[in-house]
């Protein structure tokens, strides 16, 4: 599908981020291993493609820091977190600035080696199986390989800017 005919002027970027601020959303951290070194980004762009096999999308800029090593990685985790976890979407979206990010949170290996949160609400651990770059950023298609639930099953979300803990 390519969609070029465009009846209508493009919305300007404030705008656009005004309206998006209140689409409220979980907030992920989402991780991989690249060359022995362990890398990670908030994400909020993240959804379920597929059940059926399991599939799901997160989206990373392509100017983060990060960037490189997604580019070229064949598993990554997606840690949804919990209220009380704000800290640490603060220092993987570079809010606060932390020289090693993974001193924050509990972290193990995954199946694959990628970094799971001990203590996310969710995590699902993925193996790369498509990518598509649209605008600035690059959508990365995964199918789940594995999935950590935690009891509590809270999650902290993000609406107006702001983190909403329940």
């Amino acid at each position: 599908m390519n969609m070029v005919d465009h009846r209508f002027d493009i919305v300007d970027q404030t705008t656009y981020r005004n309206g998006m601020s209140r689409l409220g959303t979980s907030v992920s951290v989402v991780t991989t291993l690249s060359g022995g070194k362990r890398y990670g980004f908030t994400a909020s762009a993240v959804c379920s493609v597929s059940d059926t096999p399991a599939t799901l999308l997160v989206c990373i800029n392509r100017a983060s820091s990060s960037f490189p090593a997604f580019e070229s990685t064949a598993h990554f985790c997606v840690n949804t977190l919990m209220p009380g976890q704000e800290e640490i979407s603060d220092v993987f979206g570079g809010r606060i600035r932390s020289d090693d990010r993974f001193m924050h949170g509990d972290w193990r290996d995954g199946l694959t080696g990628v970094p799971v949160l001990e203590n996310a609400s969710v995590s699902f651990e993925c193996e790369l199986i498509n990518a598509v770059d649209q605008a600035t950023h690059r959508v990365l298609f995964g199918r789940v390989i594995d999935i950590r639930e935690n009891e509590e099953r809270a999650t902290l979300l993000y609406c107006m800017r702001r983190y909403i803990s329940g």
